[in-house]
């Protein structure tokens, strides 16, 4: 297996363990405090985020030797915001518009997100420190 495909993959498998963490935190704002999809999908994807940069840092790109973690954060959380909004969009439009089931509509917008958006900005952008397979 090729060296962007292995970081592919653990991007993909750090984005699966940050999107349980998510969805159950969106899950229990939903069904126990009664919050809108929309809204509880930002606090989901705040602690989420959290997770995602841990792992992205440590597993999938290995800048964690790099020095301080700051600039990374700095560029991480433009790009997590910009993904919360996009999620809360995506869960709006299908949930107000589609009237499709919440957590249908924020299974299919997160996997969209996440390859479409955080993928190549992680790689591109955030993660950018020299790295090693």
């Amino acid at each position: 297996m090729s060296a962007p495909a292995r970081v592919f993959l653990r991007h993909q498998a750090a984005s699966i363990a940050a999107t349980v963490v998510d969805f159950g935190t969106m899950t229990t704002l939903v069904e126990l405090a009664h919050l809108q999809p929309a809204v509880a999908t930002l606090f989901g994807a705040l602690l989420g985020a959290c997770l995602n940069f841990y792992l992205n840092r440590r597993f999938t790109f290995r800048t964690e030797a790099s020095g301080s973690a700051v600039p990374e954060a700095l560029k991480y959380a433009s790009v997590s915001g910009a993904s919360a909004l996009l999620n809360a969009a995506g869960e709006y439009a299908g949930t107000v518009w589609l009237r499709a089931p919440y957590l249908i509509v924020r299974l299919v917008v997160a996997v969209a997100v996440s390859i479409g958006w955080n993928f190549p900005m992680h790689r591109s952008f955030v993660f950018t420190a020299p790295k090693a397979s």
